[in-house]
């Protein structure tokens, strides 16, 4: 089924995910294209609408990203949010300078007209979000401005008989207020969708899409225990069966009793896992390696090494399934060029060409709430759907330096008190992450009137959106006071704690 779309057209703002995330949530389907995307495939997704995202460029620097011109003469309603706004404006004859004061934060718009389309059913006055740093100086001939605040003559503008709308502040970001109501007025009262797209009906589709493209084959998973590959699998199993086999490797690098507790709850969900305890032949070949980026590498080859293994003893397989997320797809084609390799990611890469599979990603059109919502909906225990994300290489990556057995130990004892304490005190659904690392640094410390020399942790915990960036949350002093107490008095090898206090970025949100 063909649902109705809103596409957007991102221009390199930070928030365009939230964009789409925004109208989905408003079971409005969205789909995120570059800017420069052809004008016959934008025709062919045959949208109800387009928005125009903001950017991180000003219209008026030489080699500032455009789209194609007919995009704004395909007679569909248009939306142009900040950068989108100055483009529309730069585009259609209006005038955009240099704002004389640059809005970075909050501001205030007080609206002009109460006919404006945009702004029905929201009061006169509203806090917004604005990031720029020029301005629309003159609306384009035609256009009626909606909107001022006090440094922009125009904060919102419309052309209602030419489709066009724009904003100068952000309302898919949570600090404008009635955001959500604005892009509802454009979503059904201007491109005229009615919601049609459902978790429902993503399930009910998937799984016809999924029957449809397997066929007679068979489908092999690896399943990492978190909610991306779990939520997948569920899916393609219901679609088809015992054609589908999980591998769950066990690396040794998970946190304590991890892998018998993932194991609990795959039965529950009954769904074809085959166990493999890889443990020693991975722990045997970090021995001694100290390098990050050697880690990571070591342990994607060991790990694509057991699963062909492992795959080989269960058969011919025609098709491998991941969990890709549409976060994934989206920034394999991003607007802002190549990205420098600050590590490599976190989860397993691409299988070899060696290994001739045809894929099946199921939920390569959601975002990560929207997986949970799906999981829910399959009644997948809640203990999965909001499982913080996990590093590929596991606890390899928090031990800094040299893995070994004892401090891996360490480690793993340490890591169990953090999340205990985190979810005890009701924090830990509202963090990105929250977790200890162990640092190559031991210290003098005193217990029992008995001189110590012993490891230090870390704690990091982190609140985000998506993982791209990350502020470091400001937890309670009491609750960093108890996870400190009971990981120096519990775990024997660990006299100090310390508290991460950095962003993402400058830093990343792994060590390692």
């Amino acid at each position: 089924m063909a649902h109705e779309t809103i596409l957007v057209l991102d221009f390199g703002s930070q928030f365009t995910q939230l964009i789409a995330r925004r109208l989905r949530e408003l079971s409005v389907y969205s789909e995120i294209l570059p800017f420069n995307t052809p004008i016959e495939a934008i025709r062919a997704k045959q949208p109800r609408g387009i928005i125009l995202s903001g950017g991180p460029s000003s219209v008026r620097e030489e080699g500032a990203p455009r789209p194609d011109p007919q995009v704004l003469h395909l007679g569909l309603p248009t939306l142009g949010i900040c950068y989108g706004m100055q483009l529309m404006t730069d585009m259609l004859g209006g005038t955009v300078g240099s704002a004389p004061h640059r809005e970075f934060g909050h501001a205030v718009i007080h609206r002009e007209r109460r006919d404006a389309r945009m702004l029905q059913a929201v009061p006169d006055e509203l806090r917004v979000w604005a990031s720029h740093g020029d301005f629309v100086a003159a609306a384009p001939p035609g256009f009626h401005v909606t909107a001022t605040s006090a440094n922009a003559p125009v904060a919102a503008m419309e052309a209602p008989d030419r489709g066009y709308y724009a904003l100068l502040f952000h309302p898919e970001v949570a600090h404008t207020e009635q955001g959500t109501e604005i892009l509802r007025n454009f979503a059904f009262g201007v491109c005229g969708c009615s919601g049609d797209w459902t978790i429902k009906s993503f399930i009910d589709e998937s799984t016809a899409r999924i029957r449809s493209q397997v066929g007679d084959g068979r489908v092999v998973c690896a399943l990492s225990g978190g909610v991306d590959s779990t939520v997948a699998a569920t899916l393609i199993h219901q679609a088809i069966g015992d054609k589908l086999e999980c591998i769950f490797v066990d690396n040794g690098l998970l946190r304590l009793n991890e892998a018998a507790q993932v194991l609990e709850r795959y039965k529950k969900l009954q769904l074809p896992v085959n166990f493999v305890d890889a443990s020693e032949g991975f722990l045997g070949r970090l021995a001694g390696v100290t390098d990050p980026e050697q880690k990571r590498k070591i342990i994607g080859a060991t790990f694509i090494d057991v699963f062909e293994e492992e795959a080989r003893k269960l058969g011919h397989f025609d098709f491998l399934a991941q969990g890709t997320l549409y976060p994934d797809v989206i920034e394999s084609v991003s607007v802002r060029g190549p990205s420098a390799t600050i590590k490599s990611h976190h989860n397993v890469g691409g299988l070899p060409e060696r290994m001739r599979f045809t894929l099946v990603e199921p939920l390569r059109e959601l975002f990560k709430d929207e997986v949970r919502a799906v999981g829910r909906d399959l009644g997948i225990d809640k203990e999965f759907l909001v499982r913080q994300p996990f590093p590929g290489p596991g606890l390899a990556v928090r031990v800094i330096g040299a893995l070994t057995r004892e401090r891996l130990a360490l480690l793993q004892k340490a890591d169990a008190i953090v999340a205990n304490e985190v979810r005890g005190a009701g924090w830990y659904e509202r963090l990105w992450q929250s977790f200890a690392v162990l640092l190559p640094v031991q210290s003098v410390g005193v217990m029992g009137d008995a001189r110590t020399y012993e490891f230090t942790v870390a704690i990091r915990a982190v609140e985000s959106l998506d993982g791209m960036t990350a502020d470091w949350a400001r937890l309670p002093h009491e609750l960093l006071a108890s996870i400190s107490s009971r990981i120096v008095n519990e775990v024997k090898g660990i006299n100090r704690v310390v508290y991460d206090i950095s962003s993402k970025p400058p830093s990343t949100i792994e060590w390692e």
